[in-house]
């Protein structure tokens, strides 16, 4: 971003580096400030591209739009995202990424992420490789190496980051907190959520047949660094969730802002044990509905003010349809299920319930009584929405910044929670419950000689009324090579991450 009146040789960042103890315990300097030096206002107007920008792409740019300077937009899908392009006529655009890196490299100070799961890390990790700013959509990556990697680079490179899970900065998630860590319901030992989804297909073949691509479509671009394949309309848009390919499936797609507050409440990292089972588990297509369990292990937190411990923990997930039985005493008629899915705290004083985001959270208490202790809200309020509270975030210095409420620093080890219960489930043809080494990224019960056959197709049929039920399955896999492929993908050649030892 350049302007005419900054004196040569002083870039913004440069200027808002060296000014940062001038600035100690200002958000952002208002430009009458500094004006009368000549520089650049940190309030200016950013330099924002936004690759992924037919769906939830769309909304994150209409936020941070009417004060910030949108001047990439990119989509490998020009159909779908035609109206937006109509709609923001001053933005340059592009089909691939890496050509707009190539092009408008020195121009773009910020990068909004949206595009399928599978791409997310190659986008924001080249981007802050740049040193720009990144806002990047749930799940943050498809991948546990991927968490690790966005986490590392963050760190590295200074830059504002934001995970796209918006109820972190709702006051749902604080008051849970505050509630727990003022000890309201006591010690928690389990913890049970769900969620409403999946709205889109799951549990599907893989399509037999290709189809031909729409010229508006650049499906090379699209299938990024997963294997090739041939195109069919099933896949995109918006339904690349139900596809390992491309996502996550229900989990990845709502545990980000479901299982927020789980993270944040009980101060979780790395958890030590999962498990997990589904309906019929494909080769291609996530299952139709899941059920997880993930246990994380005793933490010490030396922290005065909070009045609860944290002993061993386990996290039970569901969706698909499924979800918790109701505890004792819950409310007749009251539907658990709050704006796309809901949280229980088991603790040994109560339970805690709050609904998808961290909304609406209240405690039942033994008796059955519903309580809504009067506790101070913890944590920061943040007044404008997710996307504009990291655009102040950017405005910032790195050595006064303060960080966004899902910062790369925490939404990075919270996305290798959510995507260890899709290890689980892809890995449950194991039979058993599998033991993890956080720091290492590893299985540490799967043996160098185990196996594991998954179901490439269902072969279900009726013949002159009478059924078979065969079906067909992958070879033997290397369970432990498979495993090592899921936690960092081999990605197809011409797309790389950049290399960092972790």
């Amino acid at each position: 971003m350049e302007n005419k009146s900054e004196k040569p040789g002083i870039s913004r960042r440069k200027f808002l580096g060296n000014t940062a103890l001038a600035a100690a315990g200002l958000t952002i300097l208002p430009g009458r400030v500094i004006s009368g030096f000549g520089h650049i206002a940190p309030s200016d107007k950013l330099n924002v591209a936004v690759v992924g920008i037919g769906g939830v792409g769309n909304a994150n740019l209409k936020r941070v739009a009417p004060t910030e300077n949108i001047v990439a937009l990119c989509d490998v899908d020009w159909k779908y995202s035609k109206h937006v392009f109509d709609e923001n006529p001053g933005a340059k655009r592009f089909k691939d990424f890496r050509k707009m890196y190539d092009e408008m490299g020195k121009e773009i100070d910020a990068v909004i992420v949206a595009t399928a799961d599978h791409t997310h890390a190659i986008v924001a990790a080249q981007a802050m490789e740049m040193g720009k700013h990144v806002y990047v959509q749930k799940p943050l990556t498809h991948t546990v190496y991927e968490s690790r990697l966005l986490t590392r680079l963050a760190e590295k490179n200074k830059v504002a980051t934001q995970m796209g899970n918006q109820g972190a900065s709702g006051d749902g998630v604080r008051q849970t907190c505050a509630w727990l860590w003022n000890g309201e319901i006591g010690e928690v030992t389990k913890v049970e959520a769900f969620t409403d989804r999946p709205i889109w297909p799951q549990g599907l073949p893989r399509p037999e047949k290709g189809e031909w691509v729409p010229e508006t479509l650049d499906w090379d671009s699209f299938i990024g660094p997963a294997p090739m394949r041939p195109y069919n309309s099933i896949y995109t848009p918006w339904n690349f969730r139900g596809w390992w390919d491309f996502g996550t499936g229900a989990l990845g797609d709502m545990a980000c802002h479901i299982l927020h507050p789980v993270f944040m409440g009980l101060k979780l990292k790395y958890p030590i044990k999962a498990q997990g089972s589904s309906t019929l588990l494909l080769t291609d297509s996530c299952p139709s509905a899941e059920v997880v369990k993930i246990v994380f292990p005793e933490r010490k937190v030396s922290d005065r003010k909070i009045k609860m411990k944290f002993p061993e923990v386990e996290v039970h997930w569901f969706d698909g349809g499924l979800k918790p039985n109701f505890p004792d005493k819950w409310p007749a008629g009251k539907d658990m299920n709050d704006s796309g899915g809901g949280v229980i705290f088991h603790g040994t004083k109560g339970k805690l319930i709050c609904g998808c985001y961290g909304v609406n959270p209240w405690i039942l208490r033994p008796d059955g009584s519903i309580d809504k202790p009067e506790v101070p809200l913890v944590g920061r309020k943040v007044e404008a929405s997710h996307e504009m509270d990291w655009v102040r975030a950017c405005k910032e210095s790195p050595e006064n910044r303060i960080k966004t409420s899902s910062d790369f620093s925490e939404a990075g080890p919270f996305n290798e929670m959510v995507v260890m219960g899709v290890l689980a489930v892809r890995l449950q043809a194991l039979n058993k419950e599998l033991e993890w080494d956080g720091e290492n990224m590893r299985f540490t019960n799967i043996g160098p000689e185990e196996t594991l056959r998954i179901v490439v197709k269902d072969g279900f049929a009726i013949h002159d009324g009478h059924p078979t039920f065969d079906k067909d399955f992958t070879p033997d896999l290397n369970a432990r090579e498979f495993a090592a492929e899921m936690i960092k993908h081999t990605y197809r050649e011409g797309w790389r991450l950049p290399d960092m030892p972790l």
